[in-house]
């Protein structure tokens, strides 16, 4: 399936990565899907428009962000969120007058799905924790790049990697933010699960051993 980026921005970006990622959502076919770190919601539209394609309605997503740029996350590393295409930012500056990482403006990319989607505004530390893992079978963790940030989130999903899910992290090889490698390590480690590293060390895919 063909990764679409619907003229925002996407860290899904660099040519083959946004594909072979659905790619590895649609192996497992999962029903309910969470996705940490939404950023502007593309790769959020691209998972469910794979789930109804596989499941038709009887699918959820879940989806957390932070959805602004505020003190709150001030010490995490994020994406940039302005545009390098000047079209891009005429258009969501002046002609739309939103921002496409606000909830709202993510809300309305994915409104075709709207009785399927749940989006969570909040601070992964404090949220997840709340959130239940039960029965979520797919998790892409893309949010905050700090150690302490990614070890929490993994805590967090630890349930869904025990209940025989998957849990995909991003930017394993991101070299200026060390923390990612370092959580993921430890946290294998530890737990003793299975962790493929794949697209060429951008992805750590976690599952049960």
């Amino acid at each position: 399936m063909k990764y679409k980026k619907y003229f925002r921005k996407t860290s899904l970006k660099q040519p083959g990565v946004g594909s072979f990622f659905l790619d590895e959502v649609l192996k497992k076919k999962p029903k309910i899907f969470l996705e940490v770190g939404v950023f502007h919601g593309v790769t959020a539209r691209n998972v469910c428009e794979l789930l109804y394609k596989i499941h038709k309605n009887d699918f959820k997503f879940i989806g957390l962000d932070l959805f602004e740029e505020s003190d709150e996350n001030k010490d995490e590393i994020i994406p940039n969120t302005k545009f390098s295409n000047p079209l891009k930012t005429l258009w969501y500056k002046y002609i739309k007058r939103e921002d496409p990482y606000s909830l709202s403006a993510v809300q309305r990319l994915l409104d075709k799905f709207k009785d399927n989607v749940h989006l969570i505004k909040g601070n992964s530390n404090k949220i997840l924790k709340k959130i239940d893992m039960s029965k979520v079978n797919y998790v892409f963790l893309d949010g905050g790049h700090e150690y302490s940030t990614v070890m929490n989130d993994l805590n967090c999903c630890k349930e869904v990697i025990e209940n025989n899910g998957t849990v995909l992290c991003d930017d394993y090889d991101l070299t200026y933010a060390p923390g990612v490698k370092q959580s993921i390590d430890e946290f294998v480690e530890k737990h003793n699960f299975k962790c493929e590293i794949v697209c060429n060390g951008r992805f750590a895919k976690i599952e049960k051993e």
